[in-house]
């Protein structure tokens, strides 16, 4: 899967954060991008529409339904889901307990779009690799 065919979710409730992160996707050639304002939002979203997202990108913290929530929530419906945490929470307990839930990527901010790029890229090339085995 190209990078540019993605259909991608992005939960966070700062809405500066979260447009950056749009205009970010919307620069590396992303057309596709939704979002939520919280873990609850993206909840009843994906409960939709869940056959529509191949990525999503989540803060931690916010109010209702943190990240780490979603992610747990995300893993007993999606399992297979790919899960990018954004969060200021570097920390290694926080760090062990996104990678106990299988999160996929974990970017600290402040972080750079060129380090976003990457972890998409790298999502994206699993993606091909999982869908050339089927």
């Amino acid at each position: 899967m190209e990078l540019k065919e993605m259909r991608i979710l992005v939960v966070e409730d700062n809405s500066a954060a979260r447009n950056l992160l749009k205009n970010i996707l919307t620069d590396v050639g992303i057309h596709q991008i939704f979002t939520a304002g919280d873990g609850r939002e993206a909840q009843e979203f994906l409960d939709e529409a869940h056959d529509e997202i191949d990525l999503i990108l989540c803060d931690w913290r916010m109010p209702r339904m943190t990240g780490l929530e979603l992610l747990q929530q995300v893993r007993t419906v999606f399992p297979e889901m790919p899960f990018i945490m954004i969060t200021a929470n570097a920390d290694i307990d926080s760090v062990k307990a996104a990678m106990n839930y299988g999160v996929n990527a974990y970017i600290s901010k402040p972080y750079s779009a060129q380090e976003l790029e990457k972890k998409m890229k790298m999502i994206a090339f699993q993606l091909s690799m999982s869908a050339a085995k089927d």
